[in-house]
């Protein structure tokens, strides 16, 4: 390993953004795994259930964002950061579930109201 990949290396193991990128990740997934099994119950018509996960989901997505937000008020602040590729592969994953979990309101409001139409 040549000493400018051995200093890359250094800086991504000491880089403060690494573990915050991956509570980021962590919280975005959990929030994932949340709307499939809203959509799941949905689909069945079991919006008691649908909305149980969906507030899980709300829950987990704003864990994600805030975890971000420190960052970004960090940077406001003065403090500087480095680029990191995973913080931003972080932020990316983040923002796709955050659409997912409004995507996922506006499904099952429709199917509840397919679901009042046929009831």
């Amino acid at each position: 390993m040549s000493e400018k990949e051995k200093k890359v290396l250094e800086e991504t193991e000491e880089s403060p953004l690494v573990p915050v990128a991956m509570q980021i990740i962590m919280h975005a997934g959990d929030a994932r795994l949340r709307i499939t099994d809203a959509l799941k119950s949905a689909k069945q018509f079991d919006f008691k259930r649908a909305d149980e996960e969906m507030k899980e989901a709300k829950h987990e997505i704003t864990l994600a964002h805030n975890c971000q937000t420190e960052i970004i008020q960090d940077e406001a602040s003065g403090i500087s950061y480095g680029f990191s590729l995973l913080f931003a592969h972080a932020q990316d994953t983040m923002m796709t579930i955050n659409s997912e979990v409004r995507m996922a309101y506006e499904i099952i409001d429709v199917l509840k109201l397919i679901n009042e139409k046929i009831s």
